[in-house]
């Protein structure tokens, strides 16, 4: 299965929500799966797609004021929820032992995760990136005993914003280690994970990356704000 996800952070499309699902329902159908991840109070909003909440509490529930569960995602019609996002690990401090707790709560509610894992740029330029990768993968394996399905999502953190992209060959090249160190920390899993590509994807770019045919979709952060931007990636991967 190959994955189009518009992660909108704490935004809204500029064109309007109801405009915006219209202009993606009429895409949706054969080829990749399109998912729309709005802030947490409009999921009920989005119509004719998959849906996914932008994180969810490590607990199932209690006394943490701001916090959303998982069961509560699903019973507003989430399928999918995005977890371990390079914004939660590096602004809000997530541990790999949060994110770990969080996506065995998530399979136990029947949602599937979108996991995220990255480096940033010190670790990429020291060699260090592959190793890293692995530990995150490992950390997060290690909490999940149930079933379910799970999406990868690599994000490489110094490419996020900064001008700085990953060329095609870089993105196939660590997404054939990320399949690697799947089939070594969670070989259960190895045959059907997804692995998506999260960083700063743009129409523009967005033919290289596809082109060297290893990765499995996008997560898709400020592009996604305008459906004609989202489409055009999502077509381009639904062409490879």
């Amino acid at each position: 299965m190959r994955y189009s996800v518009a992660n909108w952070k704490m935004n809204l499309p500029p064109e309007g929500i109801a405009a915006y699902c219209a202009a993606l329902a009429a895409a949706a159908g054969d080829g990749p799966r399109l998912v729309v991840a709005p802030p947490f109070p409009y999921l009920h909003e989005i119509r004719g797609l998959a849906v996914a909440g932008q994180n969810c509490a490590e607990k199932a529930s209690g006394a943490f004021t701001g916090e959303i569960s998982a069961a509560m995602l699903r019973e507003r019609g989430a399928q999918f929820v995005i977890l371990g996002h390079s914004e939660r690990r590096t602004l809000f401090g997530e541990t790999d032992a949060q994110i770990a707790r969080k996506l065995a709560i998530a399979l136990e509610n029947g949602l599937t995760p979108i996991l995220c894992i990255g480096e940033d740029l010190n670790v990429r330029d020291s060699g260090r990136a592959e190793a890293f990768l692995a530990d995150q993968l490992k950390a997060a394996a290690a909490g999940v005993t149930n079933g379910g399905d799970v999406v990868i999502a690599y994000e490489p953190i110094w490419a996020i914003g900064t001008g700085r992209n990953a060329t095609g060959k870089l993105c196939a090249e660590t997404t054939q280690a990320v399949r690697e160190s799947v089939r070594r920390f969670w070989p259960e899993r190895y045959e059907n994970v997804p692995v998506l590509y999260g960083g700063s994807v743009t129409p523009d770019n967005v033919t290289e990356l596809v082109a060297e045919g290893e990765i499995d979709g996008f997560l898709v952060g400020g592009a996604s704000l305008d459906s004609g931007k989202f489409l055009a990636i999502h077509r381009a991967l639904g062409k490879e």
